[in-house]
Protein backbone atom coordinates (compact mmCIF):
# COMPACT_ATOMS: atom_id res chain seq x y z
CA UNK A 1 0.00 0.00 0.00
CA UNK A 2 1.47 3.67 -0.67
CA UNK A 3 2.14 5.82 2.65
CA UNK A 4 0.53 8.50 2.87
CA UNK A 5 3.02 10.58 5.60
CA UNK A 6 3.75 14.15 5.10
CA UNK A 7 7.48 13.48 3.33
CA UNK A 8 5.56 11.05 0.66
CA UNK A 9 3.24 13.98 -0.03
CA UNK A 10 5.71 16.52 -0.39
CA UNK A 11 8.01 14.67 -2.31
CA UNK A 12 6.64 12.11 -4.53
CA UNK A 13 9.01 9.36 -5.50
CA UNK A 14 8.72 7.14 -8.34
CA UNK A 15 8.19 4.01 -6.26
CA UNK A 16 5.33 5.31 -4.43
CA UNK A 17 3.46 6.69 -7.67
CA UNK A 18 3.93 2.64 -9.08
CA UNK A 19 2.36 1.72 -6.14
CA UNK A 20 -0.49 4.21 -6.74
CA UNK A 21 -0.93 3.29 -9.89
CA UNK A 22 -0.84 -0.50 -9.18
CA UNK A 23 -4.12 0.69 -6.51
CA UNK A 24 -5.39 2.07 -9.46
CA UNK A 25 -5.15 -0.94 -11.44
CA UNK A 26 -6.78 -3.13 -8.68
CA UNK A 27 -9.70 -1.11 -8.58
CA UNK A 28 -10.39 -0.36 -12.09
CA UNK A 29 -13.29 -2.95 -11.74
CA UNK A 30 -15.03 -0.12 -9.00
CA UNK A 31 -14.10 2.71 -11.23
CA UNK A 32 -16.02 0.52 -14.39
CA UNK A 33 -19.20 -0.11 -11.92
CA UNK A 34 -18.85 3.77 -11.09
CA UNK A 35 -18.38 4.74 -15.40
CA UNK A 36 -21.45 1.83 -15.91
CA UNK A 37 -23.52 3.42 -12.99
CA UNK A 38 -23.07 7.25 -14.09
CA UNK A 39 -24.30 6.14 -17.80
CA UNK A 40 -27.43 4.34 -16.52
CA UNK A 41 -28.32 7.64 -14.94
CA UNK A 42 -28.05 9.70 -18.12
CA UNK A 43 -28.56 7.06 -21.12
CA UNK A 44 -31.91 5.31 -19.36
CA UNK A 45 -35.85 6.72 -19.80
CA UNK A 46 -36.83 9.01 -17.43
CA UNK A 47 -41.01 8.40 -15.30
CA UNK A 48 -42.71 10.44 -17.40
CA UNK A 49 -44.53 12.25 -14.38
CA UNK A 50 -41.36 12.42 -11.64
CA UNK A 51 -39.02 12.98 -15.14
CA UNK A 52 -36.97 11.04 -12.71
CA UNK A 53 -34.25 7.91 -14.07
CA UNK A 54 -36.20 5.01 -14.73
CA UNK A 55 -32.31 3.27 -13.69
CA UNK A 56 -32.26 4.77 -10.04
CA UNK A 57 -35.94 3.49 -8.71
CA UNK A 58 -35.91 1.26 -6.22
CA UNK A 59 -37.79 -1.31 -8.31
CA UNK A 60 -34.89 -1.70 -11.30
CA UNK A 61 -31.87 -1.93 -8.16
CA UNK A 62 -33.57 -4.92 -6.60
CA UNK A 63 -35.03 -6.45 -9.99
CA UNK A 64 -31.03 -6.29 -11.40
CA UNK A 65 -30.07 -8.04 -8.35
CA UNK A 66 -32.83 -10.82 -8.47
CA UNK A 67 -32.48 -11.19 -11.82
CA UNK A 68 -28.66 -11.60 -11.95
CA UNK A 69 -29.09 -13.79 -8.64
CA UNK A 70 -28.03 -17.27 -10.42
CA UNK A 71 -25.09 -15.48 -12.63
CA UNK A 72 -23.88 -14.09 -9.44
CA UNK A 73 -23.96 -17.30 -7.19
CA UNK A 74 -22.03 -18.94 -9.95
CA UNK A 75 -19.90 -15.97 -9.91
CA UNK A 76 -19.29 -16.26 -6.23
CA UNK A 77 -18.34 -20.32 -6.82
CA UNK A 78 -16.15 -19.31 -9.75
CA UNK A 79 -14.27 -16.97 -7.72
CA UNK A 80 -12.91 -19.84 -5.38
CA UNK A 81 -11.58 -22.00 -8.40
CA UNK A 82 -10.02 -19.17 -10.23
CA UNK A 83 -7.79 -17.89 -6.93
CA UNK A 84 -6.25 -21.45 -7.31
CA UNK A 85 -5.71 -20.71 -11.13
CA UNK A 86 -8.41 -22.58 -12.23
CA UNK A 87 -11.46 -22.94 -14.30
CA UNK A 88 -15.27 -24.39 -13.86
CA UNK A 89 -16.67 -25.18 -17.38
CA UNK A 90 -19.32 -27.18 -15.88
CA UNK A 91 -21.23 -24.51 -13.66
CA UNK A 92 -23.72 -23.68 -16.39
CA UNK A 93 -24.25 -27.53 -16.83
CA UNK A 94 -24.48 -28.40 -12.80
CA UNK A 95 -27.08 -25.34 -12.36
CA UNK A 96 -29.42 -27.06 -15.31
CA UNK A 97 -28.88 -30.33 -13.47
CA UNK A 98 -29.94 -29.38 -10.09
CA UNK A 99 -32.89 -27.37 -11.81
CA UNK A 100 -34.13 -30.00 -13.66
CA UNK A 101 -33.93 -32.52 -10.35
CA UNK A 102 -34.95 -30.12 -7.56
CA UNK A 103 -38.35 -29.94 -9.86
CA UNK A 104 -38.40 -33.42 -9.99
CA UNK A 105 -38.05 -34.28 -7.03
CA UNK A 106 -41.14 -31.79 -5.88
CA UNK A 107 -43.30 -31.77 -9.14
CA UNK A 108 -42.65 -35.77 -9.93
CA UNK A 109 -42.36 -37.58 -6.59
CA UNK A 110 -43.71 -34.98 -4.49
CA UNK A 111 -40.86 -34.87 -1.47
CA UNK A 112 -40.64 -32.03 1.14
CA UNK A 113 -38.86 -28.96 0.30
CA UNK A 114 -36.02 -29.83 2.60
CA UNK A 115 -35.37 -33.18 1.70
CA UNK A 116 -35.54 -31.78 -1.86
CA UNK A 117 -33.30 -29.09 -1.35
CA UNK A 118 -30.71 -31.25 0.49
CA UNK A 119 -30.59 -33.94 -1.78
CA UNK A 120 -29.43 -30.73 -4.67
CA UNK A 121 -27.19 -29.44 -2.55
CA UNK A 122 -25.17 -33.03 -2.07
CA UNK A 123 -25.71 -33.66 -5.91
CA UNK A 124 -23.80 -30.54 -6.80
CA UNK A 125 -21.14 -31.29 -3.52
CA UNK A 126 -20.36 -34.90 -5.60
CA UNK A 127 -20.22 -33.34 -9.33
CA UNK A 128 -17.30 -30.34 -7.63
CA UNK A 129 -15.68 -33.52 -5.42
CA UNK A 130 -15.07 -35.49 -9.29
CA UNK A 131 -13.57 -32.18 -10.37
CA UNK A 132 -11.63 -31.82 -7.47
CA UNK A 133 -10.39 -35.64 -7.72
CA UNK A 134 -9.79 -35.55 -11.21
CA UNK A 135 -7.72 -32.17 -10.90
CA UNK A 136 -6.05 -32.98 -7.67
CA UNK A 137 -5.90 -36.37 -7.54
CA UNK A 138 -5.22 -37.35 -11.59
CA UNK A 139 -3.66 -33.98 -12.58
CA UNK A 140 -5.98 -33.59 -14.99
CA UNK A 141 -6.08 -29.93 -16.57
CA UNK A 142 -8.99 -28.00 -15.41
CA UNK A 143 -10.26 -27.01 -19.03
CA UNK A 144 -10.18 -30.35 -19.62
CA UNK A 145 -11.68 -32.36 -16.70
CA UNK A 146 -14.42 -29.71 -16.30
CA UNK A 147 -15.47 -29.91 -19.75
CA UNK A 148 -16.39 -33.42 -19.61
CA UNK A 149 -18.13 -32.93 -16.31
CA UNK A 150 -19.97 -30.29 -18.59
CA UNK A 151 -21.09 -32.84 -21.08
CA UNK A 152 -21.72 -35.35 -18.43
CA UNK A 153 -24.28 -33.01 -16.12
CA UNK A 154 -26.19 -31.63 -19.30
CA UNK A 155 -26.64 -35.22 -20.26
CA UNK A 156 -27.50 -36.41 -16.72
CA UNK A 157 -30.42 -33.42 -16.59
CA UNK A 158 -32.06 -34.55 -19.46
CA UNK A 159 -31.34 -38.44 -18.03
CA UNK A 160 -32.97 -37.97 -15.38
CA UNK A 161 -36.36 -35.90 -17.01
CA UNK A 162 -36.53 -37.72 -20.26
CA UNK A 163 -35.87 -34.94 -22.50
CA UNK A 164 -38.56 -33.00 -21.57
CA UNK A 165 -38.82 -30.22 -19.15
CA UNK A 166 -40.64 -31.15 -15.68
CA UNK A 167 -43.71 -29.27 -14.79
CA UNK A 168 -47.01 -30.38 -13.49
CA UNK A 169 -49.03 -32.48 -15.85
CA UNK A 170 -45.84 -32.99 -18.17
CA UNK A 171 -46.06 -37.11 -17.14
CA UNK A 172 -49.19 -39.48 -16.00
CA UNK A 173 -47.29 -40.15 -12.88
CA UNK A 174 -45.91 -37.21 -11.51
CA UNK A 175 -47.61 -36.42 -7.86
CA UNK A 176 -48.41 -32.86 -9.13
CA UNK A 177 -50.56 -32.50 -11.93
CA UNK A 178 -51.28 -29.09 -11.41
CA UNK A 179 -50.18 -25.78 -9.69
CA UNK A 180 -47.20 -24.93 -8.58
CA UNK A 181 -45.04 -26.05 -5.65
CA UNK A 182 -45.11 -23.29 -3.23
CA UNK A 183 -41.26 -22.50 -2.78
CA UNK A 184 -40.87 -21.78 -6.33
CA UNK A 185 -43.69 -18.85 -5.36
CA UNK A 186 -42.07 -17.77 -1.99
CA UNK A 187 -38.45 -17.92 -3.69
CA UNK A 188 -39.28 -15.04 -6.04
CA UNK A 189 -41.51 -13.24 -4.03
CA UNK A 190 -40.30 -10.07 -2.49
CA UNK A 191 -39.90 -10.56 1.66
CA UNK A 192 -42.22 -7.91 3.82
CA UNK A 193 -40.15 -5.30 5.25
CA UNK A 194 -37.44 -6.24 3.07
CA UNK A 195 -38.19 -5.55 0.01
CA UNK A 196 -36.38 -8.47 -1.94
CA UNK A 197 -36.53 -11.93 -3.13
CA UNK A 198 -35.12 -15.06 -0.64
CA UNK A 199 -33.17 -15.61 -4.09
CA UNK A 200 -31.42 -12.46 -3.80
CA UNK A 201 -30.84 -12.31 -0.33
CA UNK A 202 -29.39 -16.09 -0.75
CA UNK A 203 -26.78 -14.27 -2.99
CA UNK A 204 -26.05 -11.44 -0.90
CA UNK A 205 -25.81 -13.95 1.94
CA UNK A 206 -23.39 -15.95 0.03
CA UNK A 207 -21.27 -13.25 -1.64
CA UNK A 208 -20.86 -12.13 2.25
CA UNK A 209 -20.05 -15.21 3.99
CA UNK A 210 -17.31 -16.12 1.12
CA UNK A 211 -15.77 -13.08 1.53
CA UNK A 212 -14.81 -13.00 5.60
CA UNK A 213 -13.65 -16.70 4.27
CA UNK A 214 -11.79 -15.81 1.77
CA UNK A 215 -10.02 -12.74 3.57
CA UNK A 216 -9.94 -13.65 6.80
CA UNK A 217 -9.46 -17.85 7.39
CA UNK A 218 -6.72 -20.20 6.81
CA UNK A 219 -8.60 -21.86 3.86
CA UNK A 220 -8.70 -18.10 2.04
CA UNK A 221 -5.20 -18.16 2.61
CA UNK A 222 -4.32 -21.47 1.00
CA UNK A 223 -6.58 -20.44 -2.05
CA UNK A 224 -3.75 -16.99 -2.46
CA UNK A 225 -1.52 -18.96 -1.95
CA UNK A 226 -1.81 -22.31 -4.26
CA UNK A 227 -2.94 -19.77 -7.47
CA UNK A 228 0.03 -17.53 -6.46
CA UNK A 229 2.68 -20.69 -6.39
CA UNK A 230 1.89 -24.13 -6.23
CA UNK A 231 5.05 -25.42 -6.04
CA UNK A 232 5.85 -22.96 -2.85
CA UNK A 233 2.34 -23.45 -1.59
CA UNK A 234 3.34 -27.63 -1.47
CA UNK A 235 6.52 -26.79 -0.11
CA UNK A 236 5.10 -25.21 2.64
CA UNK A 237 3.18 -27.67 3.82
CA UNK A 238 -0.06 -26.95 2.25
CA UNK A 239 -2.03 -29.73 1.08
CA UNK A 240 -3.16 -28.78 -2.53
CA UNK A 241 -4.98 -31.59 -3.72
CA UNK A 242 -7.37 -30.64 -0.62
CA UNK A 243 -7.11 -27.07 -0.87
CA UNK A 244 -8.17 -27.67 -5.13
CA UNK A 245 -10.61 -30.22 -4.22
CA UNK A 246 -12.42 -28.13 -1.94
CA UNK A 247 -12.60 -25.09 -4.41
CA UNK A 248 -13.91 -26.89 -6.79
CA UNK A 249 -16.74 -29.01 -4.73
CA UNK A 250 -17.82 -25.02 -3.23
CA UNK A 251 -18.33 -23.67 -6.17
CA UNK A 252 -20.49 -26.27 -7.59
CA UNK A 253 -22.41 -26.16 -4.40
CA UNK A 254 -22.93 -22.65 -5.19
CA UNK A 255 -24.12 -24.09 -8.88
CA UNK A 256 -26.42 -26.20 -7.06
CA UNK A 257 -28.14 -23.23 -4.84
CA UNK A 258 -28.11 -21.55 -8.62
CA UNK A 259 -30.21 -24.19 -9.76
CA UNK A 260 -32.95 -23.95 -6.82
CA UNK A 261 -33.33 -19.93 -8.14
CA UNK A 262 -33.36 -21.23 -11.45
CA UNK A 263 -36.19 -23.76 -10.92
CA UNK A 264 -38.09 -21.48 -9.11
CA UNK A 265 -38.11 -18.69 -11.22
CA UNK A 266 -39.33 -20.55 -13.89
CA UNK A 267 -41.66 -22.78 -12.04
CA UNK A 268 -40.19 -25.55 -14.00
CA UNK A 269 -37.33 -28.08 -14.22
CA UNK A 270 -35.25 -27.29 -17.59
CA UNK A 271 -32.43 -29.12 -18.54
CA UNK A 272 -31.07 -26.77 -21.10
CA UNK A 273 -31.15 -24.18 -17.85
CA UNK A 274 -27.75 -22.48 -17.21
CA UNK A 275 -26.68 -22.62 -21.01
CA UNK A 276 -23.34 -20.82 -21.39
CA UNK A 277 -23.85 -19.28 -17.92
CA UNK A 278 -20.88 -20.18 -17.00
CA UNK A 279 -19.33 -17.52 -19.48
CA UNK A 280 -21.41 -14.54 -17.13
CA UNK A 281 -19.47 -16.50 -14.23
CA UNK A 282 -16.22 -16.01 -15.60
CA UNK A 283 -16.90 -12.55 -17.17
CA UNK A 284 -17.89 -10.83 -13.64
CA UNK A 285 -15.19 -12.88 -12.03
CA UNK A 286 -12.32 -11.19 -14.48
CA UNK A 287 -14.22 -7.98 -14.82
CA UNK A 288 -14.24 -7.51 -10.89
CA UNK A 289 -10.43 -7.67 -11.18
CA UNK A 290 -9.49 -11.76 -10.32
CA UNK A 291 -6.99 -12.60 -12.26
CA UNK A 292 -7.19 -15.84 -14.64
CA UNK A 293 -3.80 -16.98 -13.27
CA UNK A 294 -4.47 -16.76 -9.95
CA UNK A 295 -3.73 -15.50 -6.43
CA UNK A 296 -4.95 -12.08 -6.95
CA UNK A 297 -8.83 -10.98 -5.92
CA UNK A 298 -11.28 -11.83 -3.73
CA UNK A 299 -14.98 -11.76 -3.51
CA UNK A 300 -15.51 -7.90 -3.16
CA UNK A 301 -13.78 -7.84 -7.03
CA UNK A 302 -16.67 -10.42 -7.84
CA UNK A 303 -19.57 -8.74 -6.47
CA UNK A 304 -18.37 -5.41 -8.65
CA UNK A 305 -17.81 -7.48 -11.58
CA UNK A 306 -21.56 -9.25 -11.17
CA UNK A 307 -22.63 -5.55 -10.88
CA UNK A 308 -21.31 -4.71 -13.83
CA UNK A 309 -22.47 -7.04 -16.15
CA UNK A 310 -25.99 -6.52 -14.95
CA UNK A 311 -25.78 -2.87 -15.06
CA UNK A 312 -25.09 -3.12 -18.68
CA UNK A 313 -27.27 -5.58 -19.37
CA UNK A 314 -29.84 -4.05 -18.16
CA UNK A 315 -28.95 -0.52 -19.49
CA UNK A 316 -28.86 -2.30 -22.72
CA UNK A 317 -32.38 -3.78 -22.25
CA UNK A 318 -33.97 0.04 -21.33
CA UNK A 319 -32.78 1.60 -24.11
CA UNK A 320 -34.34 -1.97 -26.33
CA UNK A 321 -31.10 -2.70 -27.45
CA UNK A 322 -31.19 -6.14 -28.95
CA UNK A 323 -29.70 -9.61 -27.86
CA UNK A 324 -26.76 -9.64 -30.49
CA UNK A 325 -25.93 -6.26 -29.53
CA UNK A 326 -25.70 -7.19 -25.86
CA UNK A 327 -23.63 -10.13 -26.73
CA UNK A 328 -21.11 -7.98 -28.62
CA UNK A 329 -20.67 -5.41 -25.98
CA UNK A 330 -20.06 -8.46 -23.29
CA UNK A 331 -17.63 -9.68 -25.29
CA UNK A 332 -15.69 -6.46 -25.98
CA UNK A 333 -15.52 -5.36 -22.04
CA UNK A 334 -14.36 -9.50 -21.19
CA UNK A 335 -11.44 -8.79 -24.13
CA UNK A 336 -10.51 -5.47 -22.30
CA UNK A 337 -10.15 -6.82 -18.71
CA UNK A 338 -8.04 -9.46 -19.66
CA UNK A 339 -6.01 -6.99 -21.79
CA UNK A 340 -5.73 -4.77 -18.85
CA UNK A 341 -4.39 -7.69 -16.62
CA UNK A 342 -1.58 -8.68 -18.84
CA UNK A 343 -0.32 -5.26 -19.13
CA UNK A 344 0.00 -4.77 -15.35
CA UNK A 345 2.16 -8.32 -15.61
CA UNK A 346 3.86 -6.90 -17.58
Amino acid sequence: MPSFSKRGLQHSTPGKGSAAWALAGQMRGVFALLLVFILGIVFTPRNLVTGQSVFLTWQTQSDILFEYSEYGLLACGMTLVILTGGIDLAVGSVLGFIATLFALLLIGFGWGVGAAVAACILAGLAVGLVNGVLIGRFGLQPFVATLAVMVAARGAAKAISGGIKVQPGARTWYAMQEGTPRVFEWMTTRLPGVGIQPATLLFLISILVMYVVVRYSSFGRKLYAVGGNEEAARLSGINVRWTKTSAYALCTVFAALAGLISASRSSIGDPEAGFTYELDAIAAVVIGGTTLTGGQGGMGFTLVGVLTIAYINKILSLNAVQEPARLLAKGLIIVAAVLIQQKRRV
